[in-house]
Protein backbone atom coordinates (compact mmCIF):
# COMPACT_ATOMS: atom_id res chain seq x y z
CA UNK A 1 0.00 0.00 0.00
CA UNK A 2 1.69 3.05 -1.53
CA UNK A 3 0.93 6.00 1.09
CA UNK A 4 1.86 9.67 0.55
CA UNK A 5 2.48 11.52 3.90
CA UNK A 6 1.85 15.57 3.58
CA UNK A 7 4.76 17.51 4.31
CA UNK A 8 4.81 18.63 8.08
CA UNK A 9 6.96 21.62 8.97
CA UNK A 10 8.85 20.43 12.46
CA UNK A 11 8.31 22.37 15.69
CA UNK A 12 10.50 21.47 18.70
CA UNK A 13 8.17 20.52 21.54
CA UNK A 14 8.99 21.95 24.89
CA UNK A 15 10.28 20.09 27.37
CA UNK A 16 9.93 19.61 31.07
CA UNK A 17 12.99 19.89 33.40
CA UNK A 18 15.97 19.46 31.64
CA UNK A 19 16.45 15.79 31.19
CA UNK A 20 17.29 14.64 27.72
CA UNK A 21 14.74 13.54 25.58
CA UNK A 22 15.98 10.27 25.02
CA UNK A 23 16.35 9.21 28.61
CA UNK A 24 12.41 10.35 28.89
CA UNK A 25 9.42 7.82 29.37
CA UNK A 26 7.91 9.60 26.63
CA UNK A 27 10.78 8.77 24.37
CA UNK A 28 10.63 5.10 24.78
CA UNK A 29 6.39 4.92 24.90
CA UNK A 30 6.99 6.72 21.41
CA UNK A 31 8.49 4.46 20.15
CA UNK A 32 7.11 1.27 21.33
CA UNK A 33 3.89 3.00 19.84
CA UNK A 34 5.45 3.67 16.48
CA UNK A 35 6.44 0.05 16.75
CA UNK A 36 3.14 -1.46 17.67
CA UNK A 37 0.91 0.93 15.31
CA UNK A 38 3.63 -0.05 12.34
CA UNK A 39 2.85 -4.07 13.05
CA UNK A 40 -1.41 -3.51 13.71
CA UNK A 41 -1.00 -1.70 10.56
CA UNK A 42 0.57 -4.86 8.84
CA UNK A 43 -1.26 -7.12 10.61
CA UNK A 44 -4.51 -5.46 9.49
CA UNK A 45 -3.25 -5.50 5.44
CA UNK A 46 -2.43 -9.06 6.13
CA UNK A 47 -6.27 -9.49 6.75
CA UNK A 48 -7.63 -7.55 4.26
CA UNK A 49 -5.50 -9.20 1.70
CA UNK A 50 -7.38 -12.61 2.65
CA UNK A 51 -10.60 -11.19 2.76
CA UNK A 52 -10.06 -10.01 -0.57
CA UNK A 53 -9.04 -12.99 -1.84
CA UNK A 54 -11.98 -15.04 -0.38
CA UNK A 55 -14.22 -12.35 -2.00
CA UNK A 56 -15.25 -10.17 0.59
CA UNK A 57 -13.94 -7.09 -1.30
CA UNK A 58 -15.94 -3.87 0.93
CA UNK A 59 -14.90 -5.94 4.21
CA UNK A 60 -11.23 -5.96 2.69
CA UNK A 61 -11.46 -2.22 2.14
CA UNK A 62 -12.46 -1.24 5.60
CA UNK A 63 -9.85 -3.14 7.01
CA UNK A 64 -7.54 -1.43 4.65
CA UNK A 65 -8.84 2.24 5.46
CA UNK A 66 -8.02 0.91 9.52
CA UNK A 67 -4.87 -0.19 8.11
CA UNK A 68 -4.15 2.92 6.70
CA UNK A 69 -4.93 5.24 9.96
CA UNK A 70 -3.04 2.87 11.88
CA UNK A 71 -0.15 3.77 9.43
CA UNK A 72 -0.65 7.60 10.20
CA UNK A 73 -0.10 7.43 14.00
CA UNK A 74 2.82 5.68 13.17
CA UNK A 75 3.89 8.33 11.42
CA UNK A 76 3.00 11.17 13.60
CA UNK A 77 4.62 9.33 17.01
CA UNK A 78 7.58 9.10 14.37
CA UNK A 79 8.02 12.51 14.28
CA UNK A 80 7.77 13.44 17.66
CA UNK A 81 10.90 11.26 17.97
CA UNK A 82 12.60 13.21 15.00
CA UNK A 83 11.73 16.42 16.17
CA UNK A 84 12.86 16.25 19.82
CA UNK A 85 15.63 13.67 19.30
CA UNK A 86 16.65 14.15 15.79
CA UNK A 87 17.81 10.66 14.18
CA UNK A 88 18.58 8.10 16.27
CA UNK A 89 20.44 5.24 15.44
CA UNK A 90 18.76 3.01 18.15
CA UNK A 91 16.07 3.49 21.18
CA UNK A 92 15.60 0.50 23.33
CA UNK A 93 12.50 -0.73 24.18
CA UNK A 94 11.19 -4.18 25.71
CA UNK A 95 7.68 -4.74 24.49
CA UNK A 96 5.54 -7.57 23.93
CA UNK A 97 3.63 -7.72 20.36
CA UNK A 98 0.69 -9.94 19.42
CA UNK A 99 1.48 -12.48 16.50
CA UNK A 100 -2.37 -13.45 16.36
CA UNK A 101 -5.32 -14.09 13.58
CA UNK A 102 -4.59 -16.96 11.50
CA UNK A 103 -7.68 -16.69 9.74
CA UNK A 104 -10.20 -13.86 8.65
CA UNK A 105 -12.51 -14.69 11.98
CA UNK A 106 -9.49 -14.94 14.30
CA UNK A 107 -8.03 -11.55 12.97
CA UNK A 108 -11.09 -9.75 13.22
CA UNK A 109 -11.71 -10.78 17.17
CA UNK A 110 -7.83 -10.15 18.22
CA UNK A 111 -8.13 -6.96 16.04
CA UNK A 112 -10.71 -5.79 18.25
CA UNK A 113 -9.46 -6.50 21.77
CA UNK A 114 -5.72 -4.84 20.43
CA UNK A 115 -7.74 -1.72 19.49
CA UNK A 116 -9.59 -2.16 23.19
CA UNK A 117 -6.42 -2.31 24.69
CA UNK A 118 -4.87 0.89 23.21
CA UNK A 119 -7.65 2.83 23.63
CA UNK A 120 -8.96 1.97 27.49
CA UNK A 121 -5.32 1.35 28.48
CA UNK A 122 -1.97 1.80 26.70
CA UNK A 123 -2.82 5.08 25.04
CA UNK A 124 -4.47 6.71 28.57
CA UNK A 125 -1.22 6.07 30.56
CA UNK A 126 1.14 7.35 27.88
CA UNK A 127 -0.46 10.18 28.24
CA UNK A 128 -0.74 10.78 31.41
CA UNK A 129 3.22 10.34 31.76
CA UNK A 130 3.64 12.72 28.92
CA UNK A 131 2.01 14.98 30.83
CA UNK A 132 3.91 14.41 33.81
CA UNK A 133 6.89 14.97 32.21
CA UNK A 134 5.98 17.93 30.36
CA UNK A 135 5.09 17.16 26.86
CA UNK A 136 1.25 18.42 26.61
CA UNK A 137 0.74 18.46 22.86
CA UNK A 138 2.42 14.60 23.10
CA UNK A 139 -0.11 13.91 25.87
CA UNK A 140 -2.89 15.78 23.81
CA UNK A 141 -1.65 13.38 20.55
CA UNK A 142 -1.86 9.84 22.43
CA UNK A 143 -5.42 11.08 24.01
CA UNK A 144 -6.89 11.45 20.26
CA UNK A 145 -5.19 8.75 19.03
CA UNK A 146 -6.85 6.69 21.79
CA UNK A 147 -10.14 8.16 20.49
CA UNK A 148 -9.66 6.49 17.16
CA UNK A 149 -8.51 3.75 18.00
CA UNK A 150 -11.94 2.99 20.37
CA UNK A 151 -13.52 3.24 17.24
CA UNK A 152 -11.80 1.37 15.50
CA UNK A 153 -12.63 -1.16 18.38
CA UNK A 154 -15.92 -0.39 17.62
CA UNK A 155 -15.69 -1.31 13.72
CA UNK A 156 -14.10 -4.80 14.38
CA UNK A 157 -16.36 -5.83 16.60
CA UNK A 158 -19.28 -5.15 14.35
CA UNK A 159 -17.37 -7.08 11.80
CA UNK A 160 -16.19 -9.81 13.79
CA UNK A 161 -19.79 -10.81 14.93
CA UNK A 162 -21.44 -10.38 11.71
CA UNK A 163 -18.60 -12.14 9.78
CA UNK A 164 -18.80 -14.64 12.36
CA UNK A 165 -22.98 -15.23 12.25
CA UNK A 166 -22.50 -14.64 7.80
CA UNK A 167 -25.18 -11.35 8.70
CA UNK A 168 -22.34 -8.89 7.23
CA UNK A 169 -24.89 -8.93 4.25
CA UNK A 170 -28.16 -8.72 6.09
CA UNK A 171 -30.66 -6.13 8.36
CA UNK A 172 -33.61 -7.12 10.82
CA UNK A 173 -35.37 -4.76 8.34
CA UNK A 174 -35.30 -3.37 4.97
CA UNK A 175 -32.04 -1.13 4.22
CA UNK A 176 -30.37 0.24 0.87
CA UNK A 177 -27.80 -2.08 -0.17
CA UNK A 178 -25.48 -0.81 -2.99
CA UNK A 179 -23.17 -2.52 -5.64
CA UNK A 180 -19.37 -0.82 -5.59
CA UNK A 181 -18.72 -1.35 -9.03
CA UNK A 182 -21.89 -0.12 -10.64
CA UNK A 183 -23.48 1.48 -8.40
CA UNK A 184 -27.15 -0.64 -8.37
CA UNK A 185 -29.04 0.06 -5.39
CA UNK A 186 -31.53 -2.48 -3.59
CA UNK A 187 -33.68 -2.70 -0.55
CA UNK A 188 -34.34 -5.19 1.15
CA UNK A 189 -33.56 -7.40 4.44
CA UNK A 190 -30.73 -8.73 2.56
CA UNK A 191 -28.62 -7.93 -0.70
CA UNK A 192 -28.39 -9.61 -3.46
CA UNK A 193 -26.20 -12.43 -3.89
CA UNK A 194 -25.24 -11.25 -7.72
CA UNK A 195 -25.97 -7.93 -8.78
CA UNK A 196 -28.72 -7.62 -11.03
CA UNK A 197 -26.91 -5.24 -13.04
CA UNK A 198 -23.17 -5.51 -13.43
CA UNK A 199 -23.39 -9.37 -11.73
CA UNK A 200 -20.51 -8.58 -9.39
CA UNK A 201 -20.41 -11.08 -6.17
CA UNK A 202 -22.09 -10.29 -3.28
CA UNK A 203 -18.55 -9.24 -1.34
CA UNK A 204 -18.85 -5.84 -3.87
CA UNK A 205 -21.73 -4.62 -1.65
CA UNK A 206 -21.36 -1.57 -0.20
CA UNK A 207 -21.37 -2.92 4.17
CA UNK A 208 -23.53 -0.98 6.78
CA UNK A 209 -20.77 0.20 9.33
CA UNK A 210 -21.47 1.61 12.89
Amino acid sequence: MNVLFPKKKFKIISQGGNMEFNLTKTCRNLAASFAGECQAGMRYQLIAKDALNQGYKTLSDEIKHIAKNETYHAKVFFDYIIQNNGNTKNIEITNGFPFEGDTIENGLMFAADAEAKESDLIYPEYARIAAEEGFKEISDTFLRVAEVESHHRIMFEYLYKNFKEGTLFTSDKPIEYECTNCGFRFTAKQAFSVCPLCKSSQGFVKLHLP
